[in-house]
């Protein structure tokens, strides 16, 4: 028993000391090289040699997040969840202790877009195949206990009422509710504890069998294995998904037709915020504007157009900030701070006046060139890691972005000009028809006294 112990702790040691140097780690070309073939069953497969560690990153990524989840929201989330709960002969605990065994590391998540399953290993042949077999059960034969779909119930029944203490938590809420209305996209991934509630073992098989298909999945694959042996793990790996189908296009988004104004009550000392409309989606035409732009605007922290005039100048709030949120239908563009509640309408004021300023001229040339030099000069970092460049690769492939879409981002960041910008945001951003949320309390009562 020490024995094997003590090689528990080696392997992870190993593991550990490749995470450390992939950290530490910076590719020298420009962007790695992405490969891309189609398996025979359907799943489209993106992948990336990456020698110089010896580990493998690979993600299974399912057009079957909370997006999908119909009439039994949080239906996604929980499949997701239970995956690694049980598979073919093992409970979780056996699951987790072969993983262990092999120092590798498997997850499943679950977004409004997406459902992944990740697996990160050791390349070596004696612990990359049982941990290949641990993915393969659980994608391919999940087996849903009882006892483990009460336990990941009563897990998310305890996050939602969480949330429901949380300001911050309530105002995405509503903010989505009131930004989506009837659209996919308003549903939480949560779920509501009513629909968690009611969620049955066939409920979760059911979506698993729809969505968890080959024609369905794309696969990113990083790592130290060479294309012949990329194609066979990926094969044996897809090869326990059924052929199925894709799922269909989400409706598209409708477009904001008036302001719509929602306040809720809750007893803090700060008000929260959120502004925003639909956004973008990802490829859209107009994305590079629009994300340089919003740079400059309030994406880039304490240096944003919306920081300066929010915080440094007026001490409104400590953060204030915007952020686009790319989908497969337009994602949310979305303004937010935080302020005492005596301050909102103060600081809501600066907000507009600070967006509408923008649109009208766009940035500056300095403010533009520092945008463009911040963006370019992290992009190192983007891909500084294998589990890194899985994100990206899940994204280009989910997303089905060129496959030169690494080569040439910062060509099209420099590309950007201010007329470009303020072109995309006057037709795209509308201050006159966006969603305000605010959560929080009254402003606190002068005392009276000399």
């Amino acid at each position: 028993m020490p024995d094997k112990k003590n090689s528990r702790l080696a392997l992870l040691a190993r593991l550990t000391a490749c995470v450390l140097a992939l950290a530490a780690f910076t590719l020298v070309q420009a962007s790695p090289r992405i490969e891309h073939w189609t398996t025979d069953n359907g799943a489209r497969v993106y992948y990336v040699h990456a020698p110089e560690l010896p580990m493998v990153d690979i993600q299974f990524i399912f057009d079957g997040g909370s997006a999908r989840d119909g009439g039994n929201k949080g239906v996604a989330l929980l499949t997701s969840a239970l995956l690694d709960q049980g598979a073919g002969d093992l409970d979780a605990d056996a699951i987790a202790a072969r993983l262990e065994d092999v120092g590798a590391q498997l997850s499943t998540s679950s977004h409004r877009d997406m459902a992944v399953v990740s697996l990160r290993s050791l390349s070596d042949e004696n612990l990359l195949q049982p941990a290949l077999d641990i993915m393969a059960l659980v994608l391919g034969e999940p087996t849903f206990p009882a006892d483990s779909i009460e336990r990941e119930r009563k897990r998310v029944l305890v996050a939602l009422r969480g949330q429901s203490q949380s300001p911050a938590k309530i105002a995405s809420k509503a903010f989505f509710s009131a930004l989506y209305g009837e659209h996919p996209y308003a549903v939480q991934p949560l779920g509501t504890e009513e629909s968690v509630k009611a969620l049955t073992r066939d409920d979760l098989a059911g979506h698993y069998r729809q969505y968890y298909v080959a024609r369905n999945a794309v696969v990113a694959v990083v790592g130290a294995l060479d294309r012949a042996a990329a194609e066979r793990v990926v094969a044996r790996l897809s090869a326990v998904l059924p052929e199925g189908e894709a799922a269909p296009p989400l409706p598209a988004v409708a477009a904001l037709k008036e302001n719509r104004e929602v306040h809720i009550d809750f007893p803090s000392s700060q008000t929260h915020v959120l502004m925003g409309q639909p956004g973008m989606r990802r490829g859209d035409p107009d994305y590079f504007p629009l994300y340089v732009g919003n740079h400059v605007l309030g994406g880039s922290g304490l240096v944003s157009r919306i920081s300066e005039e929010v915080r440094e100048k007026r001490g409104l709030a400590y953060s204030a900030y915007s952020y686009f949120s790319p989908m497969r239908q337009a994602g949310p563009y979305t303004l937010g701070l935080q302020t005492r509640n005596d301050q909102k309408d103060e600081a809501l004021t600066v907000l507009r006046g600070t967006l509408k300023d923008f649109i009208a001229k766009g940035p500056s040339a300095s403010e533009l060139k520092a945008s463009k030099q911040n963006i370019t000069g992290g992009f190192p970092l983007r891909i500084s890691s294998n589990g890194k460049i899985a994100n990206i690769l899940a994204v280009i492939g989910f997303y089905d972005l060129p496959l030169d879409y690494l080569d040439t981002f910062n060509s099209k960041v420099e590309a950007v000009t201010v007329e470009q910008i303020r072109t995309a945001f006057q037709k795209r951003i509308h201050p006159d028809r966006m969603v305000t949320v605010t959560v929080g309390g009254a402003p606190a009562q002068a005392s009276g006294g000399g």
